[in-house]
């Protein structure tokens, strides 16, 4: 779940001119930044004098609130639904596959939408992004809301409101580089994590509450207050400069065939990503065809944007610098890392929705602290790798001690081992934020961001559906060890969540027991599996170099206002000389 910039005296055009020679200044000017930087040891770089004078002011503030109630509101609806997808399938006489879809519809159109809104506010202006973003996402709310009698409209509803989620996720972060020298955006972006964290923790519980105890259709309506306050907001106090330009001019710049190649190459990755294993065999035609024709309409895409894009949708060279390819896998595993630990409670511990979420809190209630924490630590001392191995250790043991979690595990054991889980997590959001974009020039913050939000998003897709099949074959092999329910093997171990549902409908039994322990163990795979992947991370980051965090705010984004007093400034020198 992040970042971009504001406006000085001499500003990179993120792509406004093709010119080649001002294309080598940059790099070069970068490469000279990079070599000095190698030389200044790791924070002790000299105060910058951008970043000593940066005054928000109430303004800023305002804009700010908006941004953290869009991030918010995403968090919220990102995690309230999936409580309450069979009590909607239930009523509206849904399939179980279109169950299945009602979740994935919306995670498939954020991933993929993310880039191309990335790409269209440098064209458009990041303002009118945010705006066409907040349209989408409260069209679909409405639509999935007013749904009756079948499925349909909701799954059409889900997947608009995806596109615009995608576009609010990756804007929100772009917007905060736009505005905050980088070496003070570790405390921003560490206060939009603690928004994630805290609609990742009230999501589940909202989303049970509305279900059992009023409707689901609130957990759409529920957006629509988030939209009416982020809104105005967004209208009268984020005023972001742009460069006119006439709309044949910004149409002439969209990277059609790019994006063409890169949604076509994405859906359909994702979608058998998501399927295989769940609605039709991994070793299945309809689940490996498209797997291996995507994956080469990858490939062309690759090409097409390094060798002959003239204003590429993803620009390649940011993934070209060590640390940022180091920390873009980082971001990546990140998103396929699943805790797991809410179906543990109700499966294992025998808690409902709403309880699991409660004794879930120890860990996710820890993240925002530790992000926000280590955000201005790293403000402060200048560097960030110190936190992003601390952050993948405590990970990574964390992981390995959840292998440890069982039917009797106590109450003060697995509370204390998710603490570590959550601290490492909560401190991998700003240090990796910091390394990607210390790590990548002014002139393409914008884009390193959309990759950055992107890469989670898509570890994400992946860790659904690897988690997915891990547990569906694990467990199958836990079942069969048990003779009382053997028979039911294949049938149980299909959906992880539809288990929780028969396993609290069971009597007390020695069945129950037995499909009780064939969970936790089957559990214990996937955390293995968790644990060996952030001990990749943590090996692959020892790789990532230090970038001085003290850097000239450069963007044709930043605020209006700001413009206008710097050349004040510079006619007010010219006159006094």
């Amino acid at each position: 779940m992040v970042a971009t910039l504001l406006s000085t005296a001499s500003p990179s055009h993120h792509g406004f001119e093709d010119d080649s020679s001002q294309e080598q200044l940059d790099t070069q000017s970068h490469t000279a930044s990079t070599a000095s930087n190698a030389a200044i040891p790791e924070g002790q770089g000299g105060v910058d004098v951008y970043a000593s004078t940066f005054q928000p002011g109430t303004r800023f503030y305002l804009a700010f609130v908006s941004l953290l109630v869009l991030a918010l509101m995403a968090a919220l609806d990102a995690t309230t639904l999936s409580v309450a997808v069979p009590r909607i399938t239930h009523v509206l006489h849904g399939t179980a596959i279109e169950g299945f879809w009602s979740g994935t519809s919306f995670l498939l159109t954020s991933t993929v939408s993310q880039p191309v809104f990335g790409s269209f506010s440098d064209i458009f202006g990041r303002k009118l992004m945010i705006l066409v973003s907040l349209f989408l996402f409260s069209l679909g709310a409405i639509l999935a809301a007013v749904t009756y009698g079948s499925m349909t409209l909701l799954l059409v509803g889900r997947s608009i409101q995806g596109i615009g989620g995608g576009g609010i996720l990756v804007l929100v972060e772009i917007v905060v580089t736009d505005l905050v020298p980088l070496h003070f955006r570790g405390n921003y972006f560490s206060t939009i994590a603690s928004m994630w964290s805290v609609g990742s923790v009230a999501g589940p519980l909202v989303g049970g509450a509305f279900t059992q105890e009023v409707s689901w259709r609130y957990l759409f309506w529920i957006n629509l207050p988030f939209i009416g306050i982020a809104t105005p907001l967004v209208i009268w106090f984020l005023k972001l400069n742009l460069k006119t330009t006439s709309l044949g001019q910004q149409l002439r710049r969209i990277d059609w065939i790019g994006m063409v190649l890169f949604i076509g190459a994405m859906t359909g990755f994702l979608i058998p990503l998501t399927w295989g294993g769940v609605m039709y065999p991994w070793d299945s035609w309809r689940t490996l065809v498209p797997l291996l024709i995507c994956a080469a309409t990858l490939v062309v895409f690759i090409v097409w944007e390094d060798r002959f894009a003239t204003d590429p949708l993803i620009r390649t060279r940011v993934i070209k610098n060590r640390t940022a390819a180091i920390t873009f896998l980082g971001d990546f595993v990140q998103g396929v890392l699943l805790w797991y630990m809410p179906l543990y409670f109700q499966a294992v511990k025998g808690s409902s929705i709403i309880l699991s979420g409660v004794d879930f809190l120890p860990a996710t209630l820890t993240v925002a602290p530790a992000a926000v924490v280590v955000g201005a630590v790293i403000g402060k001392v200048g560097s960030y790798r110190w936190a992003i191995w601390a952050g993948w250790s405590l990970s990574t043991l964390g992981y390995g001690l959840q292998q440890l979690l069982d039917v009797h595990t106590s109450t003060a054991a697995w509370v204390l081992i998710t603490l570590v889980t959550g601290v490492g997590t909560g401190m991998l959001y700003p240090s990796l934020t910091f390394a990607i974009q210390a790590a990548t020039p002014n002139k393409d913050q914008a884009y390193s961001v959309s990759l950055f939000t992107f890469f989670r998003a898509a570890g994400q897709g992946v860790g659904v559906a690897v988690s997915g099949t891990i547990f569906q074959n694990s467990m199958k092999r836990q079942i069969l060890r048990h003779s009382s329910i053997a028979v039911h093997a294949s049938e149980w171990s299909a959906d992880s969540t539809a288990l929780v549902e028969i396993i609290k409908a069971m009597p007390p039994s020695l069945a129950k027991a037995e499909l009780i322990q064939s969970y936790a163990d089957a559990l214990r795979v996937i955390w293995a599996v968790m644990c060996a992947l952030s001990g990749i991370a943590l090996i692959t980051s020892l790789w990532t170099e230090h970038f001085d965090l003290n850097r000239e705010l450069e963007t044709d984004h930043g605020f209006k206002h700001e413009e206008r007093k710097d050349a004040e400034k510079q006619a007010d020198s010219a006159e006094t000389s």
